[in-house]
């Protein structure tokens, strides 16, 4: 008496529906696997990979070449070229072989921002050509200020020797308004 149930006969257990953990284990790893690859793309999407995954972009290399440059002792270099809106990265102690490797691997700056101009200081702003940015194996980065644009937004982008950081303005701010403090 110690089993009051009925046995249910085999046609009515096989209509019983319902999903067993395996099942539900699958699809919530299906899920996420589905949002590890599409959130970052619709984010950058939202964004609009402009002038923001540029400040991103160059915000990350800084904080890795300096971090790079202290821990491998060596001398890293940003190199930005303004005709072709290339940005790449290498190590001084690189051969002409290995420098070209990496410019064929270049970050290419979406197509609607351009960058307008650098100063470095006590030198006059660089409008067109090449120019670079040195990071030290002594955990300072030579002083610089990029700015750049898209469409009618203008950004500026503040290197500082001693900061592991970049700082940025949401407008076209002038380099001698940063020596000066204005």
């Amino acid at each position: 008496m110690l089993n009051n149930h009925k046995r249910r006969p085999p046609e009515a257990r096989s209509n019983e529906k319902g999903f067993t953990l395996i099942e539900l284990g699958v699809v919530v790893f299906l899920i996420g696997l589905m949002l590890l690859i599409a959130v970052p793309r619709v984010r950058d999407t939202m964004l609009g990979g402009g002038l923001e995954a540029v400040t991103n972009h160059l915000a990350d290399t800084t904080r890795e070449l300096r971090s790079d440059a202290v821990r491998n002792q060596i001398d890293y270099i940003i190199h930005l070229d303004l005709d072709n809106n290339l940005i790449w990265t290498y190590s001084v102690d690189m051969t002409p072989e290995a420098r070209g490797e990496m410019k064929k691997r270049a970050f290419k700056l979406p197509e609607k921002v351009q960058i307008m101009d650098i100063y470095f200081s006590e030198e006059e702003k660089i409008t067109d050509g090449e120019a670079t940015i040195r990071f030290s194996r002594k955990n300072y980065t030579q002083p610089a200020v990029i700015h750049l644009a898209e469409k009618d937004r203008r950004l500026t982008l503040v290197f500082e020797p001693f900061l592991n950081s970049v700082r940025t303005y949401d407008k076209y701010v002038d380099f001698q308004d940063q020596i000066t403090g204005k």
